[in-house]
């Protein structure tokens, strides 16, 4: 009997750039996590299903108490897919793997007709959807503009600039924009703008009864935000590290 020799198909390997949140604690570790905590309740699902790297650079902690950290997050469902910034001395087999070169933006180009088209077809109570766009303009001044509303459940991410909503976003949907974010209707869900290091973002909205705004990394929940604005047209702005709102017209 002659052997039949077949060749092996090869493992397939792609490079990826993900967009996750990077969380950057603060001593004492106990107070930080008293904070994360009430940023938790205050915006429910802020953590559900989102990839987070735990920034520990500059951080004075020796690694049992960075193994703590891990599992003290694990125990609010925050699951650390890396640690950046840690020194050699602090990591093990016993916790996430090591994360370099992080940027503050990764590249996302998707065609938004098929984004809006699948977006248009599922059902509100789907699982969370990201939707991402390209460019309408020219690399030197990224932006784009949405057509539909942003669901309950989904996210928009566009960390190369402005985000501009023709529509309204829901109560459990989310705007993530690198620049300002103009919403052209009820802003409902979590915006957050500015997330590439850009203090002068702001945010805009006709009509405000947001679960969470955030410019630069600095943000409000909805208890936080001044009741005489609820449901007002408003723009945000970000004031050294305070959030300022005020009425449109």
């Amino acid at each position: 009997m002659n052997d039949v020799l077949t060749e092996s198909r090869p493992i397939r390997l792609k490079g990826r750039s993900f967009l996750a949140l990077a969380l950057t604690p603060e001593l004492p570790l106990e107070d930080w996590l008293t904070r994360l905590d009430d940023l938790a309740s205050r915006s429910a699902g802020f953590f559900l299903r989102r990839p987070v790297v735990l920034d520990v650079e500059g951080l004075d902690i020796d690694r049992s108490q960075l193994r703590e950290l891990v599992d003290q997050l694990g125990k609010r469902n925050v699951r650390i897919m890396g640690i950046e910034g840690a020194r050699q001395s602090l990591l093990g087999a016993d916790l996430p793997p090591a994360m370099n070169d992080g940027r503050p933006a990764a590249d996302y180009e998707a065609k938004m007709a098929e984004q809006a088209e699948r977006a248009a077809e599922a059902p509100e109570t789907a699982t969370q959807a990201v939707i991402t766009a390209e460019p309408l303009a020219a690399k030197a001044t990224p932006s784009i503009v949405v057509t539909q509303p942003v669901r309950s459940g989904q996210s928009l991410f566009f960390p190369e600039g402005d985000v501009t909503i023709v529509g309204s976003v829901a109560s459990g949907a989310e705007v993530v924009a690198g620049g300002s974010i103009h919403i052209y209707g009820a802003l409902r869900g979590r915006a957050m703008a500015g997330t590439t290091g850009n203090a002068s973002a702001r945010i805009f909205c006709r009509k405000l009864e947001a679960e969470l705004i955030a410019i630069d990394g600095f943000y409000k929940t909805a208890d936080e935000m001044e009741p005489n604005l609820r449901g007002k047209a408003v723009q945000i702005w970000l004031d050294g590290e305070a959030l300022k709102a005020g009425t449109l017209g």
